[in-house]
Formats: C-alpha cells, structure tokens, sequence
C-alpha cells in the first residue's frame, strides 16, 4: 500500500511537472528550428555538433571553423550545441549590420560563464550599466594621456630585455620561448599603468599569468559541455571545484592590487587635495587619471557606491583584457618576423633610420614614425587575431538579407574567420604586411579588418595596445636579430578566449652587429 501511494506521487510529479516541460521544450525547439531554416546549418538533430567538436583539440577546432567557412561562401551558418544554435558571420557586410547596432551589444556564451570570474565587468555588462561604464572609463584611455604611459611602458621594456639577456647568457645557441617573456611584461604594464600598482611581474614570480591560462581554457571545456553549463551542476564536478580553486587564485591577486591602490590613495590623501586645488587654477597641470583612481574617485562620492566585489570585477577585467591579448600579439609579430626574415630586415633598416646608433628608449613620436613596424603589425593581428571571436545575444530580431536572426540567438562574429576568408583576403595564409599600404586598403571594407572589433563595443584599450606592442618590440629588435625554430604551419594555436600559442613559441636571438 504504501509503495503504491509513492508510485502514484512519482507518477502524479512526472505528469505535473515533467511532461509539461518535455512538451514545452519541444514546442520551443520546433519554433526555434523553423525559424532558422533557410540558414545554412552544420550538424544533425538532435544534438547538432556538441559530440564532434567535443572530441578535438582547440587547434583542431579552429581548422573546423576554417574548413565550414570554406564550405559555406554564403558567409553565414548555423551549428547546435546541444539545444543551443548559434549562427556564425564571417562576411564584412554581414558584420556590418550587426557591429555597429546600440541595442544588440549584449555579449553570449561562452562570455556567460566568464561571470564568475569577471562580474559585471565593462567585458561582459550590457545596457545602461554598460553605457554607464564606458563613459566613465573611456577617457582615461584617451590618446592624450599615453605620453605619460610610454613612459612607464619604456621602463618595463628595459626590464623585458634585462630579462632576455640574462636567459639567453645560460646558453646563447639555445631557443627561448617567448610567451612567457612578453607574458609578465604585459601584465607589468597594464597594473602600472591602469591600476597605477608596480607589482614587479618580471622579477617575482607570479601564478596569475598561469591561472589565466589556465581558466581560459576550463572556460572553453565547459563551453562545449552544455550539460556543464548550469553553475549549480558545474560546482559539483571535479573542472567546477577546480576552476573555482582557479578564480580564487585569481581574485587574490587582483584583490591585493586593489587594496595596494586603496592604501596608497590614503596615504597621498592631503598631499593630493592640496595639488588639486592648485590645478583648478590651471588647467594646463590637470591630468587625467587611470581608470582604477577615477572608479575609485567615483566610488568615495557616489549616493550608491560599488561594492569591494564589483570594483574587482572591473580590475580582474582590465587586468586579463589588458595584458594577455597584448602578449599573444607581441609573440606571434615575433613569430610571424622570425619565419620572415625579408620582412625582418626592412624593420631592422626601419629601425636603423630612426634610431641610428642611439640606445635611448625610443620616444612617441620615434615610434609613431616606423611605418613598417606598424604593418607588420596590422598583418600580424590579421593571421592571428588577439581576440578571435566575439558573439551577441540579439535582443531584437535581425534582417540580414534574404535571412531572419530571431532575437534571444547568440550570433559568432568570427574576426578569424573574416581575416582568414580568401574571398575577402587572397592567399590569406601568406604573411604581406605590404596589404596595409595605403593604397592597398583604399577601397576595403572597414568589416574586413577588425582585430579590436567594431562599432560602440570594440576595444577600448586599442591605441594603448599597439603603442605597447610597438615598444617592447621596438625595444627587442634594435637588439636582436630574431628567428623562429618552427614554421606557421607547424605550431599549434587554440581559441580559449584569447588566440593563444598551444605550445612554446621558440626563437633564436643573434645580437645586432
């Protein structure tokens, strides 16, 4: 009797509430596929591409993505992840109508479970808290104020070659992989200079350059895990304890540049009121701050002021944004310039003209003077783009020619597919910095080209960015005659958030004579 009573509450529950959302769900499915019927799509009902892509390695799957682009010329497709579709757009004109919209910037998946790491970030918030932040912190990256972060940018850079030199003096026929290297320099700019903090991140060791990575890449697993993708079931699981272990490491670290920064602010309390005022009366001494001193600024008079967890969530974005999209930049232009050594040579007869026989750090105005350097560059962030997919949750319906993006669709904006497209570049694979001459990239389409993105969200931080790589490499090569152990073809690169070497990037360096 009573087996029969918890029988019929089982059966009672499933009739309640499973079947309602068995039904429910199918109902949303079938509506969901009907609409994205005339889209090319990759994968087979029920579970799309979640099994296959599961299976490869993150170098594997950018060839994936390259080979489905070379399959699909409509510039356009969808692929399931589980339930989940998402349509990807490597076309200009396709980008073009998403990129520059106001109301679509909220950003998807895999973004949606970076939150536990990056908060509400300016990365990963939306709407008016997103509009709000952007004003807010735009100005401190303005051009006018990179003058007095060259000068700081100049110091890390004499502390990177310190650094090189005292590894290649342990064996100077020996190969040193230059990640790292570019890694903890980038990282010691960007809290000098955004959160005004020296933490010394090349002459201390640190775990944070490795739990970045780390995390990045246990971001990416669960991504293609979509049973994963629920926090309560993902903590549960020995990847969720360990990427909790992860971001814990992570919140210290920035956590501590924080407090730094607070301390430091109290301790200069009076001596920076008393130099406020007298700039009031010329506004010729006023500087603009770093982004950290002006949240904190904001934070000390507002009605409804940030709380300790939200102020981290801004610095553990600038922090990771800030430095590791800047170090697989400088490495993969090192790269890229040690496979070619034609190309080389004009940067190092550049180099030459410029700086002669000087050994002073090279001022804003040397470096905005090496043309060259700045299309190698370019055509650096074009094979390997820093950031190599962006995605939107369309908050509207979208009309794209004769195709209808049902708002609540996340959208792929594959900058890497966009740049590796031959339809949009010939010969893509070949590296030909001459493709950013003037009067080559005329009449291209400004959709064609976006390392840093487009329209309201594209990267705040670009100009910073490249006057950083610009320094530390002007710095390297009036040092170094540099060349690569390992061809393009032959390296192994994977999408964990950031384009990122899968294994050590090996180069030779040969003092200039």
């Amino acid at each position: 009797m009573k087996m029969d009573l918890i029988s019929l509450i089982i059966c009672t529950l499933f009739v309640v509430l499973i079947i309602p959302t068995i039904i429910s769900t199918s109902y949303h499915q079938y509506i969901l596929r009907r609409k994205l019927k005339n889209i090319p799509v990759y994968g087979r009902f029920p579970f799309g591409v979640t099994f296959e892509l599961l299976k490869l390695t993150n170098y594997e799957r950018i060839q994936w993505f390259i080979q489905r682009m070379l399959q699909f010329k409509e510039g356009i497709f969808v692929y399931w992840i589980g339930m989940n579709p998402f349509i990807n757009l490597y076309k200009p004109e396709l980008l073009k109508i998403i990129m520059p919209s106001t109301v679509n910037i909220k950003k998807g998946h895999p973004y949606e479970l970076t939150e536990s790491w990056l908060g509400k970030g300016l990365l990963t918030s939306t709407g008016k808290q997103w509009f709000h932040d952007r004003k807010l912190i735009g100005p401190t990256f303005h051009f006018s104020i990179l003058d007095q972060f060259a000068v700081i940018m100049s110091e890390k850079a004499e502390i990177l070659i310190k650094c090189l030199e005292k590894e290649i003096a342990k064996n100077p026929e020996k190969a040193i992989d230059i990640f790292p290297f570019a890694n903890n320099a980038a990282l010691h700019v960007i809290c000098e200079t955004a959160m005004g903090v020296d933490v010394h991140a090349q002459e201390e060791e640190t775990k944070y350059t490795a739990m970045i990575h780390r995390g990045s890449k246990l971001i990416m697993e669960r991504f293609y895990r979509p049973w994963l993708w629920p926090d309560w079931l993902y903590n549960l699981v020995s990847q969720g304890k360990e990427y909790k272990s992860v971001i814990n490491i992570i919140h210290k670290f920035t956590g501590e540049v924080l407090r730094k920064k607070k301390i430091t602010r109290q301790s200069q309390n009076s001596f920076t009121k008393t130099e406020s005022e007298n700039d009031e009366l010329d506004i010729t001494k006023r500087k603009r701050k770093a982004f950290l001193d002006l949240l904190l600024d904001q934070n000390e008079k507002d009605e409804a002021p940030l709380t300790d967890d939200e102020l981290r969530a801004q610095v553990d974005t600038f922090m990771f944004e800030g430095h590791d999209t800047t170090a697989v930049a400088i490495t993969w232009t090192l790269f890229l310039l040690g496979n070619n050594l034609e190309h080389q040579e004009k940067v190092h007869e550049e180099l030459d003209e410029i700086f002669k026989d000087s050994e002073t750090p090279a001022t804003i105005k040397e470096l905005s003077q090496l043309k060259y350097l700045d299309r190698v560059i370019k055509e650096t962030l074009r094979i390997y783009p820093s950031v190599p997919v962006i995605t939107r949750k369309l908050v509207e319906d979208v009309k794209m020619g004769d195709y209808m993006l049902p708002k609540d669709i996340t959208v792929v904006l594959a900058i890497v597919l966009v740049h590796l497209n031959p339809e949009v570049w010939p010969d893509p694979k070949k590296f030909d910095p001459d493709r950013f001459l003037p009067e080559n990239s005329k009449h291209r389409n400004p959709y064609a080209y976006i390392p840093f993105s487009a329209g309201p969200r594209n990267c705040i931080g670009q100009k910073f960015a490249l006057l950083e790589e610009k320094t530390m490499l002007t710095a390297i090569l009036r040092k170094w005659r540099i060349k690569s152990v390992k061809k393009p073809d032959a390296i192994e690169y994977g999408a964990t958030i950031i384009f990122r070497p899968s294994e050590e990037i090996c180069i030779h360096f040969t003092p200039k004579k």
